[in-house]
């Protein structure tokens, strides 16, 4: 198979990680067949490590023979700074802004050229939204991607330029140049705008959050149906809620710069 040839030379931590991130969200259930393929391993070495992912907890299988991720990297990634820092922190101020508002709630931080969703709040009204907690999405099409992105050093822009600005609706920006100008004024009235740039319908807005150096850690926005989005009135109570949060981390940790940054 294809996987024999991308195995060799590969570490045995390589190889497993490899089986890790064959499953997705859209590949959340998979066979051992599959995650060889996917994983690029051939069979015999993915059933080794299968099996020895299964018995520490990173991989469940299921009855009828399909593994999934384990509770134990469950666990493990609870402990993340991100996890119980930021959203514990972030999360009061969510659930009050969910309630007030009753429209979707974002709280993201950045990896690399994406937007990472820490969490997320909907109401029984909200609107349908692509995202997810865990999830992740490109930051030239979101209102919380755009803070990120707007926020980081310059060769971000470039890099994310060069890889590709997708297209998700007729609305994406994918114009570089274009980009950079929204992200200009995304520094310059402190918030961004995404209106039907990711989803057709939908229009979200979003603000840094800051650490105690002024550094931006994150990005908190709201997600409400274009029809009736008001920009104002969707930034209000966002940026209090932002300034919140940032008094709450520098209570919580005093000491702590940039600990949150990706």
């Amino acid at each position: 198979m294809a996987g024999n040839s991308r195995d060799a030379g590969r570490s045995v931590t390589a190889r497993a990680l490899s089986v890790l991130t064959a499953f997705d969200i859209d590949h959340s259930r998979l066979t051992l067949t599959a995650i060889a393929r996917r994983a690029g391993i051939p069979l015999a070495t993915a059933h080794r490590l299968v099996r020895e992912l299964e018995h520490w907890g990173a991989l469940h299988r299921d009855p009828e023979g399909r593994y999934s991720i384990g509770l134990r990297l469950w666990e493990i990634g609870l402990l993340s700074p991100v996890n119980s820092t930021l959203r514990q922190v972030a999360l009061p101020f969510m659930q009050e802004l969910c309630a007030a508002t009753r429209d979707n709630v974002h709280l993201a931080v950045r990896d690399g050229t994406e937007a990472v969703y820490v969490e997320k709040l909907t109401a029984h009204t909200s609107v349908p939204i692509v995202s997810r907690s865990g999830g992740r999405l490109p930051l030239h099409a979101t209102s919380v991607g755009k803070v990120l992105l707007a926020h980081a050093p310059a060769s971000l822009l470039q890099e994310c330029c060069e890889h590709g600005l997708s297209r998700h609706t007729p609305y994406t920006i994918t114009e570089p140049g274009r980009l950079g100008r929204e992200l200009h004024g995304v520094r310059a009235r402190g918030f961004a705008q995404a209106t039907e740039e990711m989803s057709l319908g939908n229009c979200s807005v979003a603000v840094p959050v800051r650490d105690a150096t002024g550094s931006v850690v994150a990005a908190l926005g709201l997600v409400a149906h274009s029809v009736r989005a008001e920009v104002v009135k969707l930034v209000k109570p966002l940026l209090p809620a932002a300034e919140s949060i940032r008094q709450r981390l520098l209570e919580k940790d005093p000491a702590a710069d940039g600990v949150l940054s990706l």
